[in-house]
């Protein structure tokens, strides 16, 4: 029977790469998109086109109300599509970035990203935790960002750590039941999060590469094929950890 995950903002970037990977490895995926839709079903097309099957779900994870009618919708997607009652994988991935000094930092904006980042997992992993299969697994995407510190990421660095915190939680409350719940902690990546800042700013990326052991910004598909190495049956045992893939930002 194939595994199927469940990958909050799966539709671009980080989330996207994953969902690529773990169907490379035979995992069925379905994805949650906030806006783009026709993104979303491109990644579901590739996935196809990989010989899985996957899904693709509309969710605001800052939509706390609407967790009871998308975990009914959820089920029945895996029911229909997947024919299981079931999933294996959760994967807290969905996010928004922000790049402020501390000082001009409004209560609002730290309230967004509380919700988007911290909040949301807490409660989204919580309202689906009777779906989640004995033994499977959990991974909360942090940043290396909860390890070292740059200014201007005081508020999001924060939730990260709040992230790194719960994973330990969850992975000691979870125990009895087989589930492992990890961290997957990514350094800077070259992607259109935070407005592509990574990607499209050359001072940036000339920064990123030289405080980075392996000389480069990293790739979305570098974090993809980290998220469907963690989420294999070989990594049982490990549970409570936080694994940082930057390339080996400020060792």
């Amino acid at each position: 029977m194939n595994k199927v995950a469940l990958i909050t903002g799966g539709s671009r970037g980080l989330g996207r790469s994953g969902a690529i990977a773990l169907a490379k490895q035979g995992v069925n995926v379905v994805i949650t998109y906030l806006n783009n839709e026709q993104a979303a079903q491109e990644v579901v097309n590739d996935i196809s086109a990989l010989g899985q099957k996957a899904v693709a779900m509309q969710l605001d994870t800052r939509d706390f109300v609407s967790y009871p009618a998308f975990v009914e919708a959820f089920k029945l997607q895996l029911q229909s599509a997947f024919g299981r009652n079931t999933f294996d994988y959760l994967v807290n991935n969905a996010g928004t970035g922000l790049h402020k000094p501390f000082v001009d930092t409004s209560m609002q904006e730290f309230d967004d990203l509380y919700q988007v980042h911290l909040k949301a997992p807490y409660f989204f992993t919580q309202a689906l935790l009777d779906l989640i299969e004995d033994k499977g697994h959990i991974l909360n995407v942090s940043s290396g960002l909860a390890r070292f510190s740059l200014p201007g990421s005081s508020a999001y660095a924060v939730m990260k750590g709040g992230v790194e915190v719960l994973t330990r939680y969850l992975a000691k409350e979870l125990g009895e039941r087989g589930i492992s719940v990890n961290t997957l902690a990514p350094g800077a990546i070259a992607t259109d999060f935070n407005g592509g800042n990574v990607r499209d700013n050359p001072q940036v990326n000339g920064f990123v590469s030289q405080v980075t052991a392996k000389g480069r910004a990293g790739e979305a598909d570098d974090i993809g094929d980290m998220i469907a190495t963690i989420l294999s049956d070989k990594t049982y045992w490990m549970t409570g950890q936080r694994i940082e893939a930057s390339g080996g930002m400020f060792l």
